[in-house]
């Protein structure tokens, strides 16, 4: 699994609290970024959650 952030991130910080080994915030840029790649297969139905919850959609997910 791959995640990527995209341009809609609002900064909410929602994944960051739902997963942060694999989000953390940027706080110069006022944005989330990916901290591991590729996702490890025990963090691979959070992220899911994450991007289910994300009110942006700024999380993509390629399986």
């Amino acid at each position: 699994m791959k995640v990527t952030i995209t341009k809609n991130c609002m900064g909410d910080r929602n994944c960051n609290d739902l997963c942060p080994e694999v989000f953390k915030y940027d706080e110069d840029q006022l944005l989330t970024a990916i901290r591991v790649d590729p996702i490890p297969d025990h963090l691979k139905n959070i992220v899911r959650q994450a991007a289910a919850e994300c009110g942006a959609d700024a999380i993509e997910i390629e399986e």
